[in-house]
């Protein structure tokens, strides 16, 4: 009996694997991450110049008194903070200017008050009959003489004090100095220079455009520094000079720069792209890419959810996207997530094993 059920179990088998069809089409699996199509979208065209960096803030500081230099705390390259002491001079002469302003104040105060003393009897007795109107219009103009004094004699105290603390040269803004004209112990008259510096604080950049594009670059208005490590910043202003160099026949464009930590130096050159129109890229985020020594690849994602690592060839970065030159073509899926689609193939080699 258990020989007969056997032999039917088997029979049922065989029946079972004779009428499955060999040719139909095994399910596909899903990946296990999120995949995005790439597909071609409008940007911005833009074409390369090198320009110059320069400081917006730079300046040459000049004595406004005269004295010598007995200070001097800082040398050229040194990093300086606004309201720091540059340049110390002697202050003998302006010392005592302003101990004479603060004397002719205090004889100017006091003649004052003898002044408008005078001149409060002078009003009461005029109004009682008691002297003449010759008497009281005296008293009125010496008054009027004391306050003016007394005003010039303030104004002088101001001055003196202004030449005091001109002897002392404190930085207008943080950032380097870059050369100095005096040296400890010189006597400077007032107008000398001093000290040059600069603040990096604010930068911009300098290009020069032929002619046959400035009509693009006018009407766009738009354009950006590119910097070494990839990123981008973009210019707050786009300045064109109304006027090109009669040798090179080629206009002046400044850039504005945004007041951040780019790393730049006044002097160093950079490049500049600018808009010039629209165009049709291939944009891809910069999270979907795998950087590996100098090769740059994302996995990619095919119609059986094969997942394979692909090199790619870069463009400009726009944002936190970057333009596809060659690797990919419109309408392919990629890993939106590197790290997870690597999880993915590892998971699936160690099932294979």
């Amino acid at each position: 009996m258990h020989l007969i059920r056997l032999a039917a179990l088997v029979a049922a088998v065989t029946l079972v694997a004779c009428g499955a069809d060999p040719s139909a089409p095994r399910p596909i699996k899903p990946v296990s991450f999120a995949t995005l199509t790439v597909a071609k979208q409008s940007a911005t065209q833009e074409r390369l110049w090198d320009g110059v960096v320069d400081a917006v803030h730079k300046a040459t500081l000049s004595a406004q008194t005269g004295g010598r230099v007995t200070e001097l705390p800082f040398d050229v390259n040194d990093y300086v903070k606004v309201g720091d002491v540059i340049v110390r001079f002697t202050d003998v002469e302006q010392q005592s200017g302003r101990r004479q302003a603060d004397a002719a104040l205090r004889a100017a105060q006091a003649n004052a008050l003898e002044a408008r003393l005078a001149f409060e009897r002078a009003r009461e007795m005029i109004d009682k009959k008691l002297v003449a109107q010759a008497v009281f219009d005296q008293a009125v103009a010496r008054n009027d003489a004391a306050k003016a004094s007394l005003e010039s004699a303030r104004a002088g105290v101001r001055g003196a004090g202004e030449q005091v603390d001109y002897t002392i040269v404190r930085a207008p803004y943080s950032g380097i100095l870059t050369e100095r004209h005096v040296q400890v112990g010189e006597t400077v008259r007032p107008g000398q220079p001093l000290i040059s510096g600069l603040s990096l604080a604010q930068l911009r950049v300098e290009v020069e455009i032929p002619q046959g594009d400035l009509a693009a670059i006018r009407e766009q208005a738009r354009a950006a520094i590119l910097l070494d490590d990839g990123r981008r910043i973009d210019a707050s202003a786009v300045v064109v000079f109304p006027y090109a160099d009669a040798k090179t026949h080629s206009f002046r464009v400044r850039l504005e720069l945004p007041e951040a930590e780019t790393g730049l130096q006044p002097g160093m050159t950079v490049k500049a792209a600018f808009a010039i129109g629209t165009t049709e890229r291939l944009l891809v985020p910069s999270s979907a890419m795998v950087r590996r020594s100098e090769v740059t690849a994302v996995y990619v994602v095919d119609r059986t959810n094969h997942v394979a690592l692909r090199q790619v060839r870069l463009g400009h970065r726009f944002g936190d996207q970057v333009e596809i030159l060659a690797g990919l073509v419109d309408g392919e899926r990629i890993a939106a997530d590197p790290l997870a689609a690597l999880a993915h193939i590892t998971g699936h080699r160690e099932i294979a094993e």
